[in-house]
């Protein structure tokens, strides 16, 4: 006589291998934030009048303080 594995049994240990491959690949998907200059060609402005850094990112300045407070445009 053959005694069947459960099948609830099999079933969560496919989903654990599912889940184990998913958060795998996450992992490698993920890559560090990169800064755009959409604002400042938008604007028509360099990176370094809202930020600290001339190449934008970073802490911002009072302008750009003002313009994230503005729903990111340029105050009046």
């Amino acid at each position: 006589m053959k005694v069947q594995p459960n099948k609830w049994l099999a079933v969560a240990g496919v989903a654990t291998v599912v889940a184990g491959i998913a958060a795998a690949m996450s992992l490698v998907a993920i890559r560090p934030a990169a800064a755009t200059a959409q604002f400042a060609t938008q604007t028509g402005k360099s990176c370094g009048d809202c930020h600290t850094n001339a190449k934008g990112g970073g802490p911002l300045t009072p302008l750009g303080e003002k313009f994230k407070a503005n729903g990111n445009k340029l105050p009046n």
